[in-house]
């Protein structure tokens, strides 16, 4: 579910008072979906749970994730968006019922927390810092209040490590921020906090190991252990493409170069053995999506639009939406590395012009600022 963009997200573990072992095991088994985006099984599978205990935030909060997960994967669609917003608010409202009813348990301030944490990271991704960290902070202290509650829950440390992490790179206002509401950030602890949950969560470990794989990569550039992260994600999710597309960004940036072709015939592989022609399209874009990445970190810059328009010249808006308006950035990211910053922004702006923006206009916003150099390490996002 992670963008890299900061992830202030948790995924919470259900409470042995408020549910059974059988629906515990159906969370895992819905999460398992979400990361192998078969985003309608979850759907289903959550609203099942919500169901047989529409009073619980359990069901509200993981189905409140399944929009955000298509959000990430590129269906930035209004209708989306909205029902992302609906679903998250909806369980903050179950969960603060609760919580002033005083009939909380940690677990309930836990998917509080998490449920404040997601659109803390809606806002953030909007540019509306402020708000964006006040929710966060918030989610925090529901965090906390968890932790205090429940000090053996490690699935807990992803939202407040991510937090740690994040708030240590802050700068500016949002730095200052830190200090009126005593949240001082700490890089190094916030890593650690992630690594536990990466190691020892049961529900937040898939999600810890993918905000790791996105700071190792594209903030700390710790290229090993992005690669490590990448090689385990894509052997547990083998339908998600994103991951085996990091680990072949994560061979580029490690100049393994006969390691990241190989990566590209996996990706050609699975094309082949896909079910049908849209599925085995998907694949195939994400291998020269690879290929253009490979060309821009080598300063190929027309060959890496050559590939680019190749993806461009035969989209699927409805099954793979990513893949119009990214290479579109990587295009426009091509002429900043060769001064022509006009053609550039011209890229960039259609980003943003379009109705599906797939999580890059993010990112065009950031590039309309100043352009990309040879290294940036999103070059390869």
């Amino acid at each position: 579910m992670a963008t890299g963009l900061g992830v202030l997200s948790v995924e919470a573990k259900p409470s042995s008072e408020i549910t059974t072992i059988g629906e515990d095991k159906e969370i895992l088994k819905g999460i398992h979906l979400i990361y192998d985006r078969r985003f309608l099984d979850a759907d289903t599978l959550f609203k099942e749970i919500i169901s047989k205990s529409d009073d619980k935030p359990a069901g509200y909060f993981y189905l409140a994730m399944v929009s955000w997960s298509r959000l990430a994967s590129g269906f930035w669609s209004p209708a989306t968006v909205e029902e992302f917003k609906d679903r998250i608010d909806r369980t903050i409202e179950i969960a603060q019922t609760r919580v002033d009813k005083e009939v909380a348990d940690s677990y309930d301030f836990f998917y509080l927390g998490g449920a404040l944490g997601f659109k803390g990271r809606f806002e953030l991704m909007k540019g509306e810092w402020v708000s964006s960290f006040l929710l966060a902070s918030d989610a925090i202290d529901a965090l906390k209040t968890c932790l205090e509650m429940d000090p053996s829950n490690k699935d807990v440390l992803l939202g407040i490590g991510t937090f740690d992490y994040y708030t240590a790179r802050l700068s500016g206002v949002l730095k200052f921020l830190t200090y009126v509401l005593l949240h001082k950030g700490d890089k190094e602890e916030g890593l650690r906090k992630l690594n536990v949950a990466a190691n020892e969560a049961v529900y937040s470990a898939t999600e810890a190991k993918s905000v790791l794989l996105h700071i190792y990569l594209f903030l700390e550039q710790d290229f090993e252990k992005a690669l490590i992260l990448s090689k385990d994600l894509e052997k547990k999710y083998p339908e998600n493409p994103r991951f085996k597309f990091l680990k072949g960004v994560s061979y580029i940036r490690l100049k393994r170069y006969s390691s990241y072709k190989e990566t590209v015939i996996e990706l050609r592989e699975r094309g082949a053995e896909a079910p049908n022609k849209e599925t085995a399209a998907m694949w195939e874009r994400q291998a020269l999506y690879l290929e253009s990445t490979h060309a821009l970190f080598q300063g190929s810059c027309s060959e890496a639009r050559s590939i680019l328009k190749r993806i461009l010249d035969h989209p699927d808006p409805m099954n793979d939406p990513s893949m119009i308006a990214w290479p579109m950035i990587k295009i426009g990211m091509s002429y900043d590395l060769e001064k022509e910053r006009e053609t550039a922004l011209k890229y960039y702006h259609d980003v943003l012009d379009k109705e599906n923006g797939s999580g890059a206009q993010f990112l065009a916003k950031k590039l309309l600022e100043g352009p990309v150099g040879k290294e940036d390490p999103f070059i390869g996002y």
